[in-house]
């Protein structure tokens, strides 16, 4: 999803997003934004339950154990309502998304993302659902179950982010690296997967020219 189908959001876009949902808790921007920063493989795995339950055991950590059901009822409608900037999609997602179901192809969305995310895809595998994150090869093995095929016949299409591409490779499937205009700028020293040598297109609309490719490779008779 994020990096993918939307584009890549510098750090200080996430920190923003944050602090919408600080202010009804009555909590510190700083103490709320490192809290939920501190707390992210734990809510990305779904350990805290849905949303609100989420925020109070976020909050908790910094030593507010009583918001009020209202307070938590402000600050998950305040998250939301910031969250739905991060869902903006590439201007060529649902194109390509449609080119590639036109074709034949079946799509499955493998997201590591907290309670907020919900997609409609032929099949989705969210890590706070699964209780785990990438690379984790459960989440790759669950996207080809749900499509019905085996990892070999599966290309998987992502930005790099949680080491998903050699994730992926490990289970047998092809990956591509999205390195799109916003790619670059959104990597941070050291982060996974920045030097793929692999297969990459520049935006989505090239898939499905890459999946042309790769048929037309398989079709080929051996030497």
């Amino acid at each position: 999803m994020y990096g993918t189908l939307t584009p890549n959001f510098p750090q200080s876009h996430w920190d923003e997003q944050k602090r919408a949902s600080a202010v009804p808790l009555g909590i510190a921007d700083h103490e709320w934004v490192a809290a939920l920063d501190g707390t992210w493989h734990e809510r990305v795995s779904g350990v805290f339950g849905d949303l609100s339950a989420t925020f109070r055991a976020v909050a908790a950590r910094v030593g507010r154990d009583d918001p009020t059901e209202a307070q938590l009822a402000a600050a998950v409608e305040a998250r939301y309502a910031s969250y739905r900037e991060s869902h903006r999609l590439r201007p060529d997602a649902l194109e390509t998304l449609r080119a590639l179901r036109a074709d034949g192809l079946k799509i499955a969305l493998v997201s590591d993302c907290t309670a907020e995310l919900a997609a409609s895809f032929d099949a989705t595998v969210f890590s706070c659902e699964e209780a785990t994150r990438k690379p984790d090869p459960k989440l790759f093995h669950a996207a080809a179950d749900r499509l019905g095929v085996s990892p070999p016949y599966c290309l998987y299409v992502g930005d790099g982010g949680g080491n998903e591409l050699a994730g992926s490779a490990a289970v047998g499937m092809l990956p591509v690296l999205l390195a799109a205009d916003d790619w670059a700028a959104s990597r941070a020293p050291g982060r996974p997967e920045t030097s793929w040598t692999g297969l990459r297109a520049a935006a989505l609309s090239e898939i499905p020219a890459v999946v042309a490719r790769l048929r037309a490779e398989a079709a080929e008779p051996a030497a």
